[in-house]
């Protein structure tokens, strides 16, 4: 026996587990990029303090609690209230213009985990005074992100690096407006979801079901081998408008998909795209 035989063994208790998770509950991982999920896996074969990873698939396979857990430590959920400022910079002086072209607007948030970046672009709309029409379509994969998505409760203990990522991202006024605070948590206000509709939809496996002016995909593709990659680009791509903006995270790109001659670039460091007419 060789001394790579134990790490092909994981390999394959992996590849098998990730199959069977995409046969009993639909959700497919087998794509994503292999360190990275291998990696949380093992993290969750610890937190159900079981020896092997086949041991961690029989539990899921037959403990559909477990899974839910695994589900939450599979997927990546690391987001602020106007994360990376500049973004949101671009947002008002590229996107709003041309959103308020539009009678009624619809906007799509995909893979959105606990909510930060829907509130974020709520409050832009709203004080772009754009929001009353708009309706942002807020999804991500697990029933348990979405609640605490449409909670809108979070650390009060955050909300200083919040405030000034607000102030950063061109915020017209106190962040404190926009909040109540209670004990330890800040409750976002209610009138900032009138908006929005939180629903579960998984960029995986999952079809197109709008056609939207705005896209945010931000931090999500990182995580996904090419192949599946090149899938979710075909899928925001057919769910754009003409003329619709993308937005995708810093560490993301259009560049060597199929869908990049179908853009334009509107912010280049920001990564704003234009779909092309």
């Amino acid at each position: 026996m060789t001394d790579t035989a134990p790490d092909t063994l994981e390999n394959l208790e992996l590849t098998l587990l990730l199959e069977g998770v995409f046969q009993q509950y639909g959700y497919d991982f087998r794509h994503y990029a292999v360190a990275s999920i291998k990696r949380r896996v093992l993290a969750r074969l610890a937190e159900e303090k079981l020896a092997t990873v086949s041991e961690l698939q029989a539990r899921l396979l037959h403990d559909p609690a477990a899974f839910e857990r695994f589900l939450l430590g599979l997927t990546v959920h690391v987001t602020a209230l106007f994360r990376d400022p500049g973004f949101y910079q671009a947002l008002r002086a590229q996107a709003v213009p041309w959103l308020r072209t539009y009678p009624f607007v619809r906007l799509w948030v995909a893979g959105c985990s606990t909510g930060e970046e829907v509130y974020s672009l709520a409050i832009l709309l709203q004080e772009e005074t754009l929001y009353d029409r708009c309706r942002i379509y807020a999804t991500d994969l697990g029933e348990t992100v979405l609640a605490k998505a449409k909670a809108g409760i979070f650390p009060l203990a955050s909300m200083q690096e919040y405030s000034d990522n607000y102030f950063k991202a061109g915020g017209q006024q106190s962040f404190s407006e926009y909040y109540t605070a209670s004990h330890d948590h800040a409750i976002l206000s209610p009138a900032l979801r009138r908006n929005v509709l939180f629903a579960q939809h998984n960029l995986v496996t999952d079809a197109s079901f709008n056609e939207f002016h705005l896209v945010l995909c931000r931090n999500v593709m990182i995580y996904f081998d090419k192949t599946l990659q090149d899938r979710v680009h075909q899928l925001l791509y057919d769910s754009l408008a003409p003329l619709g903006l993308l937005g995708l995270g810093r560490n993301e790109s259009l560049r060597f998909t199929p869908c990049e001659s179908g853009y334009e670039e509107v912010d280049a460091q920001e990564r704003i795209y234009r779909k092309k007419r």
